[in-house]
């Protein structure tokens, strides 16, 4: 059972031109978006270990490390898009990546490294990612580009972001 795809996109990339095109890479979450199944979870999954890597500075340098992340992954999600030929596309997961990073951001300055706020926080992501209750269904079905490729996981990570607050 492969638990990859043949191709990826309208443009028919094969998994070795994925990997091997620096922007794809990113753009597929140094590989997790290649899966067949959920590779938006797999995505997630990728970020934690960006998240526990950011996270051994301190809470400004964190905060700008994911707003950069952020920001270039607008221009990686746009790039991606047109190279797949295909908007958002599943494997294009860099804008889960840095959605979990800003979830992440609520708690960073408030508590140390826990293993309970990143297994709740990849929770409560994935929920608002998966369900698009509004405005990121809204945003989802209207904006384009990698803008929009980014926008409605930003909006997710502020969402389960600022529940994981309460929660911790």
């Amino acid at each position: 059972m492969n638990i990859f795809l043949h191709n990826y996109g309208k443009a028919k990339l094969t998994p070795k031109q994925i990997m091997t095109d620096p922007v794809l890479f990113l753009a597929f979450g140094f590989g997790s978006g290649l899966v067949k199944k959920a590779p938006g979870t797999m995505g997630t999954v990728a970020a934690i270990p960006v998240y526990w890597l950011f996270a051994q500075f301190n809470f400004w340098i964190f905060s700008l490390l994911t707003i950069v992340a952020t920001i270039i992954g607008i221009w990686i999600c746009d790039i991606a898009a047109k190279k797949l030929d295909e908007h958002d596309f599943g494997g294009i997961v860099w804008d889960e990546i840095a959605g979990y990073l800003i979830t992440m951001w609520f708690v960073m300055a408030t508590i140390p490294f826990s293993w309970a706020a990143i297994i709740t926080g990849f929770i409560l992501f994935r929920i608002f990612d998966i369900l698009k209750p509004q405005p990121i269904k809204w945003v989802d079905a209207r904006v384009t580009g990698g803008f929009g490729i980014m926008l409605d996981d930003v909006i997710a990570g502020l969402f389960a972001g600022i529940i994981l607050f309460w929660i911790f």
